[in-house]
């Protein structure tokens, strides 16, 4: 599976699946391109500071981009969680989960769409298998996820023919996602995490497939992931 040369943009990319991406994009011979608020653990690639969050950042810097070099692919791995019951999430982190989740993912897609169409390029979107389950405690990361995973299919049928378009459903990582949790939002087996190399792996295969293929979804997980089904 091989990239190319080709240029990929990876929002979130400075840890955890991004990260893993970003190593999986270069080692398939392409070049990861990393956005991310904190790229500290990614300076062995080119990066940019990006707030998701902000979609006149998000354009000015993808434009830069593509003037550069152009735009074959983008991943959107940024992702966030605030667990808790419904009465203790605030709006603010409502807010924050469906900024970054859901509107970081189309504000990234939209502004690299021009230059994909021109490229024949595709998207990669991230969403989660609590994209097809709900789970207690996890309303505004359920919402958010169901959300990108109706986005990307959406978006799928608005480009078939000139943009190529993926949705990962992935399970449980061993990754950062789970710091800092009280001990009810923390897994309970972490033996069921799966290694995010794995998930970039399945990315990569999704970006190298031929011209006419599409992989419009891919669900991976550990063997012993509980959220699915």
């Amino acid at each position: 599976m091989k990239l190319d040369s080709r240029t990929i943009l990876i929002t979130g990319g400075g840890s955890g699946l991004g990260l893993a991406c970003a190593d999986a994009v270069a080692a398939a011979g392409g070049t990861p391109i990393v956005l991310d608020r904190n790229t500290v653990a990614a300076l062995d690639y080119t990066c940019y500071e990006v707030d998701v969050r902000n979609a006149d950042e998000v354009d000015r810097v993808i434009s830069e981009v593509a003037a550069h070099r152009g735009i074959d692919g983008i991943i959107t791995a940024a992702g966030i969680d605030r667990p808790g019951d419904l009465d203790e999430v605030s709006p603010a982190q409502w807010d924050e989960v469906l900024s970054v989740n859901l509107l970081g993912t189309v504000y990234a897609v939209r502004a690299a769409l021009p230059h994909l169409k021109r490229s024949g390029g595709r998207v990669i979107t991230v969403s989660s298998t609590l994209a097809l389950k709900g789970a207690g405690g996890a309303t505004a990361y359920c919402a958010s996820k169901f959300g990108v995973r109706g986005f990307s299919q959406a978006l799928a049928a608005e480009t078939a023919g000139s943009v190529g378009v993926t949705n990962v459903i992935p399970g449980g990582m061993k990754t950062r996602f789970f710091d800092g949790r009280t001990e009810r939002f923390m897994p309970k087996d972490d033996s069921r995490l799966n290694d995010p190399a794995r998930v970039a792996d399945a990315i990569i295969f999704a970006l190298t497939q031929p011209p006419g293929v599409e992989v419009r979804e891919i669900l991976i997980a550990h063997e012993d992931e509980d959220s699915w089904p």
